[in-house]
């Protein structure tokens, strides 16, 4: 997962480095310029137990602004907005390791710096009582919902 570069950047932006999970760290460049979710459509990807991009589908490979050879292999925090309350993702990360499915309301951090959100669904893949991979299926959210999350994470980070 490579920084972000202003070539690909689409209009104004700031940056952040931000902390991932992992021990990871990357510089993004971001935008307030927010892509609207596309209604009737599902983004849905795999990811191995560390959370390491396996299968996209088409919507997110349009959503997020990357090819499909730039998500796979990658990191799902390739995603991570820096609006995003790093213990949000923790409580996702607790959860899912248990066994159990997540549900929240995410903001993504597309290539050109613009943000999409979603309502994300983590569902732990578990074979022989164990798990082995994670599938997250995202929609579009109810602008209720999404108001609600800002004032939550505007108060978490």
């Amino acid at each position: 997962m490579r920084d972000f570069k202003p070539e690909d950047v689409i209009g104004d932006y700031k940056e952040a480095l931000l902390a991932l999970y992992g021990g990871l760290s990357r510089l993004v460049l971001y935008t307030d310029i927010e892509i609207p979710y596309p209604d009737g459509k599902l983004i849905v990807s795999t990811t191995d137990k560390n959370g390491i991009i396996t299968h996209v589908n088409k919507a997110f490979v349009e959503m997020s602004g990357y090819t499909e050879d730039e998500l796979i292999g990658s990191p799902h925090s390739i995603l991570r907005h820096p609006d995003m309350p790093s213990v949000a993702f923790k409580d996702l990360w607790d959860t899912v390791n248990k066994g159990e499915y997540w549900q929240g309301i995410v903001k993504n951090l597309r290539k050109d710096g613009g943000y999409y959100w979603v309502k994300a669904t983590v569902i732990p893949n578990i074979r022989n009582n164990e798990v082995v991979s994670y599938t997250s299926v995202r929609r579009k959210p109810s602008r209720t919902k999404v108001e609600d999350a800002k004032r939550l994470y505007a108060t978490l980070k």
